[in-house]
């Protein structure tokens, strides 16, 4: 993931979840759907998770209220968005089991397993080889019978459902109360993305040794992706 992908977040660090909820239109069930399917095994008292592109902790934030128990590793390339994610904790009962890596998940050597590995809007910057290339690695770092939930873009299966998509969600964005500013600024930010289609993603995941795949929910471009690992 290039630098510049880092600037534009580290850029909107302070406003990022305040601006969320108005910035995707199927919000609540985008986020429910992913929390619903991140799923460890009842006999894990203490699941050890990891969030990839991490930003502010929001995705993580909802986790931990599944899992109050939990071990929580999250990695983010921009230091102003880890700095959200730490106000967000600080002082909170889950504080001491949340680990913070300033860095790229491709590369970062991770040492150990974890039983759920999970993103939201994040992968979706990446170059599709290397959106493959981390399917395999995130297959590696989960124990057998893990899951990784990715909630993500996904392009149109046509440049005409592209199209759509993308003008469907600059309507709804323009239907909020969010400054033209914010509105301009998260056009802007669009450019950075490198979305894949759903059969792509699925393909690669299957591809990187899931036993199991598939696209549990989709509205427009906005999927959430499940994979579960024999």
């Amino acid at each position: 993931m290039n630098q510049h992908v880092k600037h534009q977040f580290d850029a909107v660090a302070q406003q990022y979840d305040q601006q969320r909820r108005a910035l995707i239109p199927c919000f609540d069930d985008f986020y429910g759907m992913a929390v619903l399917h991140a799923q460890v095994a009842d006999s894990v008292a203490t699941p050890r998770i990891l969030d990839l592109g991490a930003g502010t902790g929001l995705l993580s934030a909802f986790l931990l209220q599944k899992y109050p128990q939990a071990h929580m590793a999250l990695i983010d390339l921009s230091t102003g968005m880890l700095e959200q994610a730490r106000a967000r904790f600080e002082g909170t009962a889950a504080a001491p089991r949340i680990t913070y890596i300033l860095g790229d998940y491709i590369e970062h050597p991770f040492p150990e397993p974890f039983d759920l590995i999970v993103s939201s809007l994040s992968i979706h910057h990446l170059e599709d080889a290397d959106k493959a290339r981390l399917f395999y690695r995130v297959f590696g770092l989960l124990k057998p019978g893990g899951r990784f939930i990715n909630a993500d873009q996904a392009s149109g299966s046509t440049p005409y459902f592209e199209a759509m998509h993308k003008r469907q969600w600059e309507a709804a964005i323009r239907r909020t109360d969010l400054p033209e500013a914010a509105i301009a600024s998260a056009i802007e930010r669009r450019k950075l993305d490198r979305n894949a289609s759903v059969p792509d993603q699925l393909r690669w995941l299957r591809e990187a040794g899931f036993a199991e795949a598939d696209c549990v929910y989709k509205y427009h471009e906005f999927a959430v992706f499940y994979a579960e690992k024999g």
